[in-house]
């Protein structure tokens, strides 16, 4: 296997987004329980190949990384999945490397990882709010792509993906979450007080993209105005680059516990063969 290098991917662009894409109920549920059904698959493949991946959703407030993670986690079984929300970090881990705190979270073989915010606040939000000195986050890019890459070339796959909404849908989304009295939690003083760094933000996520979107690491940018279309692809985002040259086929059962189960069962040969792994 070749190794995986830290050269430049194409950087993707929020103002070539086609913000308009939009998929109506039928084709997002055809289309949800195809990926669920894919992913169930790739999770097997993964626990008993050993394995193991880390997803990274980035994107602004509101921007349905919730509920895309969710539609990801209810296919998987919790035994060999984890989400890690990533908020702001305990004093702990501010007087250390703000990588270490990820490097702790990293998913063991066999096993995939969702971040839901990641290591890229240390060249977002900790730049836009002035939070560490501009040399600290400009040394930041290099750091995060060899972070990636020594992950890369230790057998884990990544996906990153940002979530893109434009500021109009954006307070139309926080005005139902106040109307909501399930999704109000979600709504603080700083959502709102981030939308005065808009033009701020776009700067600091164009550059993101410009110098983190390596060849063992692209960024893969949704427009997510449409919630159900945003969710669809970025499931297939994930699906794609985690099944690629992955064998999802049933794996053959082990002989000794074949062996028992057609002791109970007298089980036909064609399924015994099947189980078995075996084609003739």
């Amino acid at each position: 296997m070749n190794k995986a290098t830290g050269r430049k991917a194409k950087a993707p662009r929020l103002d070539m987004l086609d913000m308009s894409l939009s998929l109506d109920t039928a084709s997002y549920d055809r289309k949800l329980h195809k990926l669920q059904n894919r992913l169930m698959k790739i999770q097997q493949a993964y626990l008993l190949s050993g394995r193991s991946a880390v997803i990274v959703f980035e994107g602004w407030d509101a921007a349905g990384k919730g509920g895309a993670i969710r539609r990801i986690s209810s296919a998987m079984d919790p035994r060999s999945f984890k989400v890690w929300p990533i908020g702001a970090p305990r004093n702990y881990y501010l007087e250390r490397h703000y990588l270490t705190r990820f490097f702790e979270r990293l998913p063991p073989r066999g096993a995939i990882t969702v971040f839901d915010r990641s290591w890229y606040g240390r060249v977002l939000v900790e730049r836009v709010e002035g939070l560490i000195p501009e040399d600290r986050w400009m040394d930041a890019y290099d750091e995060i792509n060899a972070f990636e890459k020594m992950l890369v070339d230790d057998g884990r796959r990544i996906v990153k993906i940002f979530m893109h909404i434009t500021p109009e849908e954006q307070l139309a989304r926080f005005e139902k979450r106040i109307h909501d009295p399930m999704k109000r939690w979600k709504l603080s003083y700083e959502d709102f007080r981030n939308r005065k760094a808009w033009p701020e933000y776009e700067l600091a996520i164009g550059e993101m993209f410009d110098r983190t979107s390596t060849e063992c690491a692209p960024w893969c940018l949704v427009p997510a105005n449409d919630k159900k279309y945003a969710r669809i692809a970025a499931m297939d985002e994930v699906v794609t680059r985690l099944s690629r040259d992955v064998d999802l086929s049933p794996p053959k059962m082990d002989a000794a516990v074949l062996e028992e189960a057609n002791n109970h069962f007298d089980l036909p040969d064609p399924l015994l063969k099947s189980l078995a792994g075996r084609t003739d």
